[in-house]
């Protein structure tokens, strides 16, 4: 191979090389997971007779319920909800905020303002229809320390006898400090159930799960949530979310969902639930790739000298990859090259535009089968400087391998 193209395989073989022993540690957690993960099905007795439709009212739909023990084990929860219902990830963490919370109450952010729509959500920006301020819900936020890591002496000097839910947001999204890991959780989750009164400790778990051995459920905390076409859902499920914890938690989560008296009692699983059984199960091999692709992108963009984060010998607590590519032609460049080297809308043209929830113009490269889905390999950006583009997913690292390939050699009179 010859000229750009020689070149760009080159830059890639050696970054594949460097990183070896990087590809080993994510198998290693890859196989821990998977084996979980088995062993939940076949405790549960999954069968054929589970992969069914209920229609109307969903009362004693057998395969969703089973479904949901399932989650549970998996997660290390006593119940879960996990439902076709729930539209995406800030729907379900919605419903645990407006679930469990009540006028006079409130809630503090212990890793910073959190990610653009639940600031919608919150009340923090915006005055939309419904947020919890205009349920007499207070929202405090509490800022990271320099280095990043979360304040702990701030957040418990923060709390008062109307803190009802202390909540993590364990992806760093549009923010430039890193993700937090597991082992930087646990000690703040002990610290918090020790008080005298207990808060609710609540973890957004979106783009983290099965990325670690350890789900925050096992380490101290009450309830997580998500959406299904981001990690768990494998590339597979077609919509959804999951809501894990305790379980007197998720029936007023559920009542919220559905209505009370209800709770989880209804709710029909209108698509078929092979794709769920099935996404689930093929969850932890699908984060294995994700994360080798994320590496990758870092190793690569990293020896050409632009910031990334994080580095790619770094530990991992989520799928997601930033790099600063510092000027706007070249976000859009990537995005484009990205979104054409795509299996769907391939033709199409990414722009910045205003999206529901975010203050800023997005960019979002999103050639995926499920619409939206993170799980696939896209990427999304603020549309403002530093022009930080925000990596995730990949349905196989061979994609994301191309894709990877297409962009440098677009980019390549800036290399």
């Amino acid at each position: 191979m010859q000229g750009i193209e020689g070149e760009i395989m080159a830059i890639v073989n050696k970054a594949e090389q460097a990183l070896g022993p990087v590809f080993a540690a994510f198998e290693e957690i890859a196989l821990y997971n998977q084996d979980k993960v088995l062993k939940a099905f076949q405790a549960e007795k999954v069968g054929t007779h589970h992969f069914t439709t209920s229609t109307g009212y969903g009362y004693d739909d057998l395969g969703r319920d089973t479904l949901e023990r399932v989650f549970a084990r998996s997660f290390g929860a006593e119940a879960a909800l996990v439902r076709q219902q729930i539209v995406s990830g800030t729907h379900a963490i919605n419903l645990c905020l407006s679930g469990l919370l009540r006028p006079g109450d409130e809630l503090i952010f212990a890793t910073g303002l959190p990610y653009d729509t639940l600031r919608t959500v919150c009340g923090l920006e915006g005055n939309a229809p419904g947020n919890l301020r205009e349920y007499g819900v207070t929202v405090k936020t509490i800022p990271l320390l320099a280095d990043g890591k979360i304040d702990q002496d701030q957040l418990l000097s923060a709390l008062s006898n109307r803190t009802r839910m202390v909540a993590f947001q364990r992806s760093c999204g549009y923010e430039a400090h890193r993700s937090f890991t597991i082992e930087q959780l646990a000690p703040v989750f002990t610290a918090l159930s020790q008080l005298p009164t207990v808060p609710v400790i609540f973890v957004d778990n979106c783009y983290g799960e099965f990325v670690e051995k350890t789900e925050p459920l096992t380490v101290g905390a009450d309830l997580i949530a998500g959406s299904l076409i981001k990690n768990p859902g494998g590339g597979w499920i077609p919509s959804g979310g999951y809501i894990a914890g305790k379980k007197e938690l998720i029936h007023q989560v559920a009542s919220r969902l559905y209505a009370p008296g209800l709770a989880g009692e209804v709710g029909p699983s209108l698509m078929n639930l092979r794709l769920f059984f099935q996404g689930f199960f093929d969850a932890p091999h699908r984060v294995y790739e994700m994360l080798m692709a994320a590496a990758l992108f870092a190793q690569v963009f990293s020896e050409l000298g632009f910031t990334v984060a994080p580095m790619a010998t770094e530990p991992r607590t989520d799928v997601i990859q930033r790099i600063d590519l510092l000027t706007p032609e070249r976000l859009l460049t990537v995005c484009r090259s990205l979104q054409q080297n795509s299996p769907v809308d391939s033709y199409l043209t990414p722009e910045p535009a205003a999206m529901p929830g975010y203050q800023d113009r997005v960019i979002m490269a999103a050639g995926t089968f499920i619409n939206g889905a993170t799980s696939e390999l896209s990427a999304d950006a603020p549309f403002k400087p530093p022009y930080s583009l925000y990596f995730q997913g990949c349905l196989s690292y061979l994609h994301a391998k191309i894709g990877l390939m297409a962009i440098l050699k677009q980019l390549k009179n800036e290399l």
